[in-house]
């Protein structure tokens, strides 16, 4: 990216002639963070598994700027080598990453399934740790190059019920930072943001859950839920000349959740 020494600081936000993937982006997170990107003026490859990224990548076109759709099922081992694949042959070699796509289930952790456990550690954990490779390694090669995973409050709490999610989303705050170590000296910025309590498919069950909602708002200093547009500024941020400086930081978006 050009240097933010000859770049006003706005300038520094734009994202004029990059490609960016961003991962489970037909709904939620994922599509508002594509969104966002391409707002900024990326190119962008949107993915999506059971629901197709159509809808994203068709809002994208009517701001203007390319886009594509692409399934890949990243529960699967060779999953990210066919996403990448698909989306270098089809777009380039993307200059963003965002690992967004992620899978949670829930249950006793005594009496938790082992399949289920290995399905959400390979969504959440071994394919942002394949797709980083797969980005990364022509990113070092330019020299140049930004990658946001997307972690969790549950990166630095246990959660409850959740023991599989919890341990990916540690393992991806501890991946940020392990890569930021060795590719921040090559120009290629790691980083993650951990969004706190948003209205998301995934966390429709503690919506729904009176007691569960009610500790929830308690808790946050915002007092309400986040909504997918609240993350777009730290994505456009963190993918921007504006993050040249920053590396291996976990960015905490959560309505002050933590803080309390």
């Amino acid at each position: 990216m050009e240097s933010s020494k000859t770049m006003g600081v706005l300038d520094q936000f734009r994202l004029d002639g990059k490609i960016a993937l961003v991962t489970g982006s037909a709904s939620g997170l994922g599509a508002a963070i594509a969104i966002a990107l391409a707002e900024a003026g990326a190119s962008v490859a949107c993915h999506g598994n059971r629901r197709p990224a159509d809808a994203t990548a068709e809002t994208i076109g009517l701001l203007g700027r390319k886009s594509r759709s692409f399934s890949a099922d990243l529960g699967k081992p060779d999953g990210a080598d066919l996403l990448y694949e698909a989306i270098s042959a089809e777009m380039g070699a993307p200059d963003i990453l965002v690992n967004n796509a992620g899978t949670i289930y829930r249950e006793p952790a005594e009496t938790y399934d082992l399949q289920a456990w290995m399905d959400v550690l390979q969504v959440n954990l071994n394919s942002v740790f394949r797709l980083c490779q797969l980005a990364g390694a022509p990113m070092l090669e330019r020299r140049q190059g930004k990658i946001i995973n997307i972690a969790s409050l549950l990166s630095f709490q246990g959660g409850v019920r959740v023991p599989a999610y919890a341990a990916s989303k540690g393992g991806v705050a501890q991946l940020t930072k392990a890569l930021a170590n060795e590719w921040a000296g090559r120009n290629v910025q790691v980083n993650a943001i951990a969004p706190g309590y948003f209205r998301t498919d995934n966390t429709s069950a503690l919506q729904q859950d009176e007691t569960r909602n009610r500790q929830i708002l308690e808790r946050i200093p915002a007092a309400r839920w986040g909504e997918p547009e609240d993350i777009a500024g730290a994505a456009v941020f963190l993918a921007s000349a504006a993050s040249n400086y920053v590396s291996g930081e976990v960015l905490v978006v959560d309505g002050g959740w933590m803080a309390r």
